[in-house]
C-alpha cells in the first residue's frame, strides 16, 4: 500500500494555526501591542477602520528589525523571545511561540515597515496570504509599523462569522485596555475610522486607570499593597457602594500580563463578603509579581491562562490583603454596629482624674404641700455634679385658682351654647354616609406565598402566579407599546440625574438614545463620559435609573440588533427584567390584584418576555385527587 501520511504546505499549517491564535480583529491587535511592547517602545499608536475588519495598525518608537529579521519574523516558531526550553520558566516577554505573525499573514494582507536606530534605511514587506509580494527598502523612522488589511479575505466563512461593528470595536478597546493598564509607562494612542479614542500619556497607575475609565473612577479607588515571599500585590479594588451588575472593570496581571481565573477572583469576592449586594460585582485593577518559574504561561495561545505553584495560598493573600486595604480606609464596617460616637473620650479629658460629685438636699421639700417649693439647681464645677434645692434662693409662690374656676360662668344647654357668636353643636356627629347594611365587606381574593407566588381563587380551582414573571410580563408590553404605539409619557426630575460611563458604554448609550427617548427618558446633555437626564419614564423611580441602563449595556454588549423591533424588543425585555418586583418582595393585597389583573389584560399572559412560564391552574378535580384515599 502506498503511504497516506504527508507534511502539510506551510500556508495550510499557517491557516490551521491562525484559527486559535486569531479568532477576531482584536486578537490582531493584541498581538501586534505585546509586540510593540516587546521591543521597548515608549510611544504606541493603534489605528482601527470599521471596527479592524478593514485595517489594523499598530506604530511603534521600539527597537526594529533588521533586514533578515524581517524577512525571518513571519516564519513560523520563529521568535527573538526565547532560544532554549528553559526560558519557557524564565520569561519577561509577552510573547515567545513564534506563531502570530505567521499566522497573520496567513489570512490578510500585511504591510511591514521596520528600521533599526543605528541604520541609515529601513524595510518594507508586503505579504498577502502567506506570499511574499515584495520588499525593499525605505526611508523610514526609528520603530515599526505592522499594517493588516483586509482581514480572512482568503476564508470568506470565517469572515462571515464576525459580529457587528459595535461588537468587534469593543473587543479591540478590551485587548486595547488590558495592554495599556498593564504597562502605563508608555505612551498610548488610539484612533477609530480617524477619531481620537484614547490618548493616555505615561503616568502612575493610578492615573492611567482614570485616564480609561474617567475621571469619577478616581473617588471609587481603594489602594493595595502587600509584599510576601511568594507574591508581591499592588493595585486598586473599589469600594462597596460604587459595585455594578456587569463584571467590567476586573483585571488581574500576572508579571504585566492581563490573564483569566475564576478561582482568583473567588478570593476578591470572599474579601468583598457582607458588605455588597446580592448580584453587585466589585471593579479591581490588582498586579501580582510573582517569581516566573512558580507559573506555567505555555497553556494556550491566547496566554490569559495560567497555572501556579500554590494557588491556596495565593488566594488567602489575595483575600487578607483586600480585607485589610478596606478596613484600613473605612470601607468596610465596625465589628461594634451600635457604638454610639458621643460616648467616645474627647482628647481634652484623657488624662483628667475623676471627682465624686457633691449632692446638696433641700431638707424641707415637701412635694405633697399645698405650697410647692419651686425646684432650682443650681451648677457647680465643670468637675462636679451640684444638685440644690434653693434653700436660700426660693421665693413663696403665688397662689394658682382652683381649675374648676375656669369654668365658672359658663352654663350648657341641652342643645346648643352660644359664645361670642360661634354656636356648638351639643351632641357629636358618629353617623356614616351609608347604611351597615348596604356596606359589602371586602373579601380578600388573592394570597401571597412564600413572597414568591401569588395564589388567586377561579371558578374551577385556583390559579397560581410567580409575581416576578408576571411583571415582566406587564412591564414588557408597557415598554413596547410606548416604543411603537403610543408616545411615551415622561416625569420631569427637579433636579437633573448625572451619570457617568466609560467611553466603551457611552458609545452603546449614542445608538439606544433614540429608543431610551421613546420610552420616555429626556437627556439634556451628552458628553464624552457623562450623560444628564431631565426626564424619566413615569413608572420608573430616580433612584433605579442608574441600574436600569447598567443592566441594559450589560444585556446588549454582544452587540445592537440591527433593525428598530428587534432593538426596541430587546431594551423591552432588559428594562422589564431591572424594574419588575423580585422574589421575596411583599405585596399589599390591593399590588397582589393589580398585578393578576394586569397579567390576564396582556396580550401573552402565559409566559414571561423570556419565554417561562407566568402561571400555572389547579383544578378542584386535581386537588380532591391529592385528598382521596
Amino acid at each position: 500500500m502506498s503511504s497516506i501520511i504527508q507534511l502539510l504546505p506551510d500556508h495550510v499549517a499557517n491557516q490551521i494555526a491562525a484559527g486559535e491564535v486569531v479568532q477576531r480583529p482584536a486578537s490582531v491587535v493584541k498581538e501586534l501591542l505585546e509586540n510593540a511592547v516587546d521591543a521597548k517602545a515608549t510611544d504606541i499608536k493603534l489605528i482601527i477602520k470599521d471596527a479592524g475588519k478593514a485595517l489594523v495598525q499598530v506604530i511603534d518608537n521600539g527597537l526594529g528589525m533588521s533586514v533578515t529579521d524581517a524577512r525571518l519574523c513571519f516564519e513560523r516558531h520563529a521568535t527573538s523571545k526565547i532560544r532554549l526550553a528553559e526560558d519557557l520558566f524564565s520569561l519577561g516577554t509577552k510573547g515567545f511561540r513564534g506563531e502570530a505573525l505567521a499566522s497573520i499573514a496567513a489570512i490578510a494582507h500585511v504591510e511591514m515597515k521596520t528600521k533599526q536606530d543605528q541604520e541609515e534605511l529601513g524595510t518594507q514587506i508586503v505579504i498577502e496570504g502567506s506570499k511574499f509580494v515584495s520588499q525593499e527598502a525605505a526611508v523610514l523612522p526609528k520603530g515599526t509599523s505592522f499594517a493588516v488589511k483586509n482581514l480572512f479575505f482568503n476564508i470568506p466563512a470565517r469572515r462571515n462569522f464576525l459580529k457587528s461593528d459595535t461588537v468587534e470595536y469593543r473587543h479591540i478597546v478590551d485587548e486595547f485596555q488590558r495592554v495599556a493598564l498593564a504597562h502605563a509607562n508608555i505612551h498610548f494612542t488610539f484612533y477609530h475610522n480617524g477619531s481620537e479614542m484614547y490618548n493616555l500619556p505615561a503616568s502612575t497607575l493610578r492615573q492611567r486607570i482614570v485616564n480609561i475609565f474617567s475621571g469619577k473612577t478616581n473617588e471609587k479607588l481603594v489602594p493595595v499593597q502587600e509584599e510576601t515571599e511568594i507574591v508581591t500585590i499592588q493595585g486598586f479594588v473599589s469600594k462597596p457602594e460604587f459595585a455594578k451588575k456587569s463584571r467590567g472593570e476586573q483585571f488581574f496581571f500576572v508579571n504585566d500580563r492581563f490573564i483569566k481565573s475564576g478561582y482568583l477572583h473567588h478570593a476578591i469576592m470572599a474579601a468583598y463578603d457582607g458588605i455588597l449586594k446580592d448580584g453587585a460585582q466589585p471593579s479591581y485593577f490588582l498586579y501580582l509579581d510573582v517569581p516566573p518559574n512558580t507559573i506555567d504561561i505555555n497553556i494556550h495561545p491566547t496566554k490569559t491562562e495560567i497555572k501556579f505553584d500554590d494557588e491556596s495560598a495565593l488566594y488567602a493573600i489575595i483575600r487578607a490583603s483586600i480585607k485589610h486595604s478596606l478596613g484600613q480606609f473605612n470601607i468596610a464596617p465596625v465589628l461594634d454596629f451600635d457604638r454610639d460616637a458621643n460616648l467616645d473620650t474627647p482628647y481634652d479629658f484623657k488624662n483628667l482624674e475623676g471627682k465624686t460629685p457633691t449632692i446638696q438636699v433641700d431638707r424641707t421639700f415637701n412635694p405633697f404641700s399645698d405650697d410647692k417649693i419651686n425646684k432650682h439647681f443650681s451648677g457647680g464645677s465643670s468637675s462636679s455634679i451640684s444638685h440644690s434645692y434653693g434653700m436660700s434662693s426660693h421665693r413663696k409662690p403665688e397662689p394658682v385658682a382652683h381649675w374648676e374656676s375656669l369654668y365658672v360662668g359658663l352654663e350648657q344647654d341641652d342643645e346648643e351654647v352660644e359664645i361670642s357668636g360661634i354656636s356648638f353643636e351639643s351632641e357629636e356627629v358618629t353617623g356614616s354616609l351609608f347604611n351597615d347594611e348596604d356596606v359589602e365587606k371586602t373579601v380578600q381574593n388573592t394570597y401571597q406565598i412564600h413572597k414568591k407566588y401569588i395564589v388567586s381563587p377561579i371558578k374551577s380551582g385556583m390559579v397560581i402566579v410567580d409575581q416576578q414573571r408576571a411583571h415582566q410580563r406587564v412591564l414588557y408590553e408597557q415598554f413596547l407599546t410606548n416604543m411603537t404605539v403610543h408616545q411615551a409619557s415622561s416625569q420631569q426630575l427637579l433636579f437633573p440625574l448625572e451619570l457617568y460611563f466609560s467611553s466603551t458604554e457611552m458609545v452603546l448609550i449614542d445608538e439606544l438614545k433614540l429608543s431610551l427617548v421613546n420610552t420616555g427618558f429626556i437627556f439634556d446633555e451628552t458628553y464624552k463620559e457623562q450623560i444628564v437626564i431631565s426626564g424619566i419614564p413615569v413608572n420608573v423611580v430616580e433612584s433605579e435609573v442608574s441600574m436600569l441602563l447598567e443592566q441594559l449595556l450589560t444585556d446588549l454588549q454582544d452587540g445592537i440588533p440591527e433593525n428598530s423591533f428587534s432593538q426596541n424588543d430587546s431594551i423591552a425585555k432588559s428594562m422589564a427584567k431591572s424594574l419588575a418586583v423580585k422574589t421575596g418582595t411583599v405585596l399589599t393585597i390591593k399590588e397582589q390584584e393589580n398585578l393578576v389583573n394586569g397579567l390576564f389584560a396582556c396580550k401573552e399572559p402565559n409566559v414571561s418576555p423570556f419565554q417561562k412560564p407566568t402561571f400555572i391552574t389547579m383544578r378542584v378535580e386535581d386537588i380532591d385527587k391529592k385528598f382521596a384515599i
